[in-house]
C-alpha cells in the first residue's frame, strides 16, 4: 500500500463488512476490519463443542443468490458450496398409524414460471381444490411492485387470503418459502419482502430456487476464507476490537459521537496514522486488546457494517435525517433456535428435508459436515432442525424443547423410534434478522449518509432483500460503491494501485452492478435457515 492510498475502516466482521472489506481493498485502499468477536463471519460462523463442530445456525441459499455465490466464488469456497441439480424438496408430515406421509417438491425443466407446475399440481398436502387456487396469487404476485410502500404496508397473509388462499394453504405451502427466507410467521411478513422472494424463487427463472446447502463449516466456508484472502489483499484485520466511538475530524477538533461503548459485529476496515487529510478517528474501546492498533485509528473512510441496535449509539448525530436512527427500534428482532439431536444410528438417509403438521420446520443431517462421521457406515447420525420465526421457543429450555421434538423426529423418521438420543442441545439466535413485517422498509437506510466517507451496511439496511446472506453480501457491495463514487473517486491516483475496482452501476439500472456477480445466474434474495 502506498501513502496516498485512501485509510477505510470497516466495523463489523459479518458477512456484510467482509465484502466491504474486500471490495475496498481490491480498489486499492487501506482497509482495516474491526471485529468484536474472536471470529470473522458475523452470525453465520462455527464453533467446537466436545469435539464437534457447530454451526451458529443452519445456512442455505438460492440459485437466484448472485452476489453471495459471487462471494464464495471470490473466496475460493464455491465447489464447497454446492447447488442441487434441480429444486428437489422432499416434504414429511406425521401419518396414520405412525407412518409419516412424503411429498416430493422438484422441478421441471419447463422455463419459469411453468417450472413448478407439475409438482404443485401433485402436491397431496392440498386438495385438489386448493391446488387449483395456487395460480390466482401465483398469477396477480406477478404485477406487485415490492418498492411500492403501499406493498410494503400489507401484510402477507392478508393478500393471499383475499387471492383465494386457505389456512391450510398457507400454512402447507406458503409457509415453505416465506418463514424461512423472512424469519416470520407467514401470514405477518410483509408483502413487499413475500414478494421478492415468490417472484423470484417461484415466478423467475426455472433455476432461480435451486438449493445450495454449504458442504464446510460455516466458519471455514465464510471466516477462514475471508481472513485469508485479506491478508492477501493487505489488508489488517482485528479481532476482539470493539469501537466506542466515530469522531468527526474538522479545524483540529473532533466531533464525538456515540457515547455508549458498541459491540462490533459486522464489518471492517483500516487503521493507522492520523495527519490532517483523515476525516474520522474511530476510538477503540479496549486499546489494550486491538492487535497493537492504539486507541485510535484515523480513517478516510468508514463502513459501518453492524446490526442495527449497534450502529445507532456510533452514528454521528448530523450523518442521518432527523428522528432516522431512533427509528430503527422499530425494526425489532426475529429469533432463529437450532435444535440438535445426536443418535447412536442413521435414521434418514435424506440431506434435509421439511415439514408440516408438525413442530419441526426444516431438519438438515450435519453427520458429515460436523466431522462426526460419514453417514453412511452404520454409525451416529446428527440432525439439526433449524426453527425459524422461533419466538415461543427462544426461552423455553433445552429439557423441555427435548421432550416436544425428539417425539416430533420420530413422527417424521421412524427409524427413530428404536434409535438412542446420544446428544441433545440448543443454540438460538435471538436477534437472528430484524422483525421482516409491514412497514419495514421505511425504516431501513440507503449506504449513503449525510457525511461523505460514512457509509452503512448490513442485511437491514436498505437492499431491496430480506436480510439474509444475500442481502448481507448485496449491502457490502453498495457501501464500497458509494464510497467508490463519492469521496474515493476524488482520489483515482490511489485507487489505481488496486487489482480490481468494484463495478460502476450498468447503464439505466439504478442497482449497481456486481462485481462478485457470477455469469450463470440472477439477481435476488438469499434463504436463511
Amino acid at each position: 500500500m502506498r501513502p496516498q492510498d485512501p485509510r477505510v475502516v470497516v466495523i463489523g466482521g459479518g458477512l456484510a463488512g467482509i465484502t466491504a472489506a474486500i471490495a475496498l481493498a481490491e480498489s486499492g485502499a487501506q482497509v482495516t476490519l474491526l471485529e468484536a468477536r474472536p471470529r470473522l463471519g458475523g452470525a453465520t460462523c462455527s464453533f467446537t463443542r466436545d469435539g464437534l463442530t457447530v454451526d451458529t445456525g443452519q445456512h442455505i441459499f438460492l440459485g437466484c443468490c448472485s452476489a453471495y455465490r459471487g462471494l464464495l466464488g471470490k473466496l475460493g469456497m464455491t465447489a464447497h458450496a454446492p447447488l442441487q441439480d434441480r429444486f428437489d424438496v422432499t416434504v414429511l408430515a406425521p401419518g396414520p398409524a405412525g407412518q409419516p406421509r412424503q411429498a416430493r417438491l422438484r422441478r421441471t425443466a419447463l422455463p419459469g414460471p411453468l417450472h413448478m407446475l407439475p409438482a404443485l399440481g401433485r402436491y397431496p398436502f392440498l386438495t385438489k381444490a386448493e391446488r387449483a387456487r395456487v395460480s390466482l396469487p401465483a398469477l396477480a404476485m406477478r404485477r406487485v411492485d415490492p418498492a411500492d410502500p403501499g406493498v410494503d404496508a400489507q401484510r402477507f397473509g392478508d393478500w393471499l387470503a383475499a387471492r383465494g388462499q386457505s389456512e391450510r394453504a398457507r400454512r402447507a405451502l406458503w409457509d415453505l418459502f416465506t418463514v424461512s427466507a423472512l424469519n416470520i410467521a407467514g401470514d405477518d411478513a410483509s408483502l413487499a419482502l413475500a414478494a421478492t422472494v415468490v417472484k423470484t424463487g417461484l415466478l423467475g427463472k426455472n433455476n432461480a430456487a435451486d438449493i445450495g446447502v454449504p458442504a464446510l463449516p460455516l466458519g471455514e466456508l465464510h471466516g477462514d476464507a475471508a481472513a485469508a484472502l485479506l491478508a492477501r489483499l493487505g489488508a489488517q484485520v482485528a479481532l476482539s476490537t470493539k469501537v466506542a466511538s466515530i469522531e468527526v475530524i474538522g479545524s483540529g477538533t473532533a466531533e464525538v459521537t456515540g457515547s455508549r461503548t458498541a459491540e462490533v459485529t459486522g464489518s471492517g476496515a483500516t487503521g493507522g496514522r492520523e495527519d490532517s487529510g483523515a476525516r474520522f478517528r474511530v476510538r477503540l474501546a479496549r486499546p489494550e486488546g486491538d492487535a497493537g492498533l492504539g486507541a485510535e485509528i484515523a480513517a478516510d473512510a468508514v463502513v459501518l457494517a453492524v446490526p442495527h441496535e449497534k450502529a445507532a449509539p456510533l452514528v454521528p448525530p448530523d450523518a442521518l435525517p432527523s428522528g432516522t436512527v431512533a427509528a430503527w427500534s422499530g425494526l425489532g428482532a426475529s429469533p432463529i433456535v437450532n435444535v440438535h439431536v445426536i443418535y447412536d444410528r442413521p435414521v434418514t438417509s435424506l440431506p434435509f428435508a421439511a415439514a408440516i403438521d408438525s413442530p419441526v420446520q426444516w431438519v438438515f443431517d450435519r453427520t458429515s459436515i460436523s466431522g462426526l462421521g460419514d453417514g453412511r457406515s452404520g454409525g451416529p447420525q446428527y440432525l439439526a432442525i433449524s426453527l425459524s420465526a422461533a419466538d415461543s421457543y427462544a426461552e423455553v429450555p433445552a429439557a423441555s424443547l427435548r421432550d416436544q421434538f425428539v417425539p416430533a423426529l420420530a413422527e417424521l423418521f421412524p427409524a427413530a423410534r428404536d434409535a438412542q438420543v446420544t446428544e441433545f442441545f440448543v443454540t438460538r439466535e435471538r436477534r437472528a434478522t430484524f422483525r421482516q413485517g409491514p412497514g419495514t422498509g421505511a425504516l431501513r437506510p440507503k449506504a449513503g449518509t449525510r457525511l461523505p466517507g460514512l457509509v452503512l451496511a448490513g442485511a437491514w439496511t436498505d437492499t431491496g432483500w430480506p436480510d439474509t446472506m444475500e442481502g448481507a453480501v448485496r449491502s457490502g457491495l453498495s457501501a464500497a460503491i458509494e464510497l467508490r463514487q463519492t469521496l474515493l473517486a476524488c482520489r483515482p491516483a490511489a485507487l489505481g494501485s488496486g487489482p480490481a475496482r468494484p463495478a460502476e452501476p450498468a447503464p439505466g439500472t439504478a442497482e449497481p452492478a456486481d462485481p462478485f456477480e457470477p455469469n450463470t445466474s440472477t439477481s435476488t434474495i438469499g434463504v436463511r435457515q
